[in-house]
């Protein structure tokens, strides 16, 4: 795709607001819980939060669902199973798109120019620094890192594409944080 889901467009900048787009939690579809709306004077509002965790892959509310001990997920007990594939499990893209493997992240961070934000929004992609939602519900980091999941978990957890000025790298996160989605056409 050429935005993150839910951005009202491709990035302009690095730092456009207007693409940053929806902060997901792993696994979780398009219920709600990932809207973020940004407005003029750098004011963001989100959806609700609960501390209840849901012991189904549908928690049935839009809530962002509050996670704040280990394994610091949003479902209980795990489901290792979510977001795979064009057909998978809460698979919040459009039909036929699905969200990228760790490798495709890889290969994608490979072919930029440089290794960071420039590279980055160089790229066929032009990746915004979007931020994430943390543990307890805030929005933070917008214009300063750019946190992408992907599809792939490492014993467990869930890897990411972590953006910043001069640098990107891959990690493994907590699947309760809020994170931008970028769709990969099967």
């Amino acid at each position: 795709m050429d935005r993150n889901l839910g951005a009202n467009r491709a990035a302009t900048s690095s730092t456009d607001a207007q693409s940053y787009g929806s902060m997901f939690q792993w696994g979780r579809g398009a219920d709600g819980h990932q809207c973020v709306n940004r407005y003029a004077g750098d004011g963001v509002t989100t959806s609700g939060t609960t501390s209840t965790l849901s012991s189904t892959d549908n928690p049935g509310n839009g809530n962002f669902i509050l996670a704040p001990s280990d394994p610091y997920d949003w479902r209980s007990p795990q489901n290792g199973s979510l977001w795979q594939g064009v057909s998978g499990t809460n698979n919040p893209c459009p039909s036929g798109y699905r969200l990228p493997t760790e490798a495709e992240l890889a290969a994608e961070r490979a072919s930029w120019s440089s290794n960071g934000a420039a590279g980055a929004f160089a790229s066929p992609l032009k990746l915004p620094l979007t931020g994430r939602r943390g543990g307890g519900g805030s929005v933070f980091l917008q214009d300063t890192y750019g946190n992408y999941w992907s599809s792939t978990l490492s014993e467990g957890d869930p890897r990411y594409l972590d953006l910043e000025s001069s640098d990107a790298n891959l990690y493994t996160q907590f699947r309760s944080l809020g994170m931008s989605v970028r769709c990969l056409k099967n």
